[in-house]
């Protein structure tokens, strides 16, 4: 698995699985944000009915939490070099793994 091992298209899976990691984890994450949030305005709700839209804005933030993951996954595809006229990914090792790792 050296810097020069060109052709092969594993690290391409790798640069795939990054994107594909920041979009299911950041929409994975404002799921859960918007649900706990959701629970506290809805407490907040029974005993002060008149501020629930002014709370809201944590919602709003946990939704854009998924967004930023959307933006983040179409960085990282854009990034994922074809293969050339050859069939050769010039796609390297390094540029798969730093992918991934962006993701988490």
């Amino acid at each position: 698995m050296s810097e020069t091992d060109v052709g092969t298209a594993a690290p391409v899976f790798f640069g795939f699985a990054g994107s594909s990691l920041a979009l299911i984890l950041a929409n994975a994450g404002a799921a859960y944000g918007t649900a706990k949030a959701g629970v506290g305005i809805s407490a907040m709700g029974v005993m002060n009915p008149e501020a629930v839209m002014k709370n809201i804005i944590p919602v709003v933030m946990a939704g854009g939490i998924g967004i930023y993951g959307l933006i983040v996954a179409v960085l990282l595809v854009n990034n994922v070099t074809v293969p050339n006229d050859s069939g050769v990914h010039l796609y390297k090792w390094s540029s798969g793994f730093k992918h991934l790792v962006l993701s988490c």
